[in-house]
């Protein structure tokens, strides 16, 4: 199995870095899209990192935030056989909140019924190999990072939200901005025993430029050394709360814009 950073914030490679995250995961079966980014960044980069998106036959949308599904509208136009994989409430209207100003953060409601386009209601499995789980307790070390997202008039509870478990040689747990909060994640992934975990952890909030607190993240680091897992870290993260869990954590590591995994 492979897994490309195809979009992530940053990059030490000739690969392109923008705010948003998409994953090429190239495996035995299977070629897969986890989030296609926010913009044209995902066909600039495939193209310079040499990845086919004709090729593609999974899309698995993690959530409904347009950093994670803004290239869904044109992947769609250019790839004509790909299922894509979203919870229901991905396409609602999601949007973030500073003060009295709102900016959007939704995927166009059209696309829920393109084609293509599988919606779920909570857990479901896509293969034997493939299957897609919510989070519904979502409390335990709860990223402040949140604050600012609503879904309609309330704040958001990340039910439109999933993860991905891969099984193979190697389980493989994948996760967009882990706004359940990876604790809560891996808590729910522990059933499956995943060896390896990439993902964003939202512990960083783009509007404000701030990083959650230090009693948060310690408690994180703490819940994260109970397990056996290679985690690889990326995009709203942030390289604040990175730098803390990479110096508590020897089985912590950074997803660049770019770079690959190989298991």
């Amino acid at each position: 199995m492979k897994i490309t950073a195809l979009v992530e914030n940053q990059s030490q490679s000739k690969a392109v870095p923008k705010h948003g995250l998409s994953l090429y995961i190239e495996m035995s079966g299977h070629k897969i899209l986890f989030d296609v980014g926010p913009d044209e960044t995902l066909f600039e980069n495939s193209e310079s990192l040499g990845i086919d998106l004709f090729g593609i036959d999974i899309v698995i949308l993690s959530h409904g935030h347009s950093d994670h599904g803004g290239a869904l509208e044109p992947f769609l136009k250019l790839n004509h056989s790909a299922k894509v994989y979203a919870q229901r409430k991905a396409f609602d209207y999601h949007y973030s909140k500073r003060l009295f100003w709102k900016f959007d953060a939704s995927i166009p409601q059209s696309l829920q019924t393109h084609p293509q386009v599988v919606l779920v209601d909570g857990d479901y499995r896509i293969s034997d190999d493939l299957m897609l789980f919510t989070t519904p307790s979502t409390e335990k070390y709860r990223s402040s990072a949140n604050n600012t997202l609503y879904s309609g008039p309330k704040k958001d509870d990340f039910s439109h939200e999933h993860n991905l478990m891969i099984f193979g040689e190697t389980d493989v747990l994948v996760i967009g901005c882990g706004h359940a909060g990876v604790v809560n994640i891996m808590e729910r992934a522990a059933e499956y025993n995943p060896k390896v975990c990439v993902g964003g952890f939202h512990l960083w909030n783009p509007m404000t430029k701030k990083t959650v607190p230090g009693k948060i993240l310690n408690g994180i680091s703490q819940e994260l050394s109970k397990y056996d897992v290679r985690f690889y870290t990326c995009h709203c993260t942030g390289q604040k709360a990175f730098d803390y869990l990479a110096g508590r954590l020897s089985n912590m590591r950074y997803l660049h814009c770019g770079e690959t995994i190989e298991l």
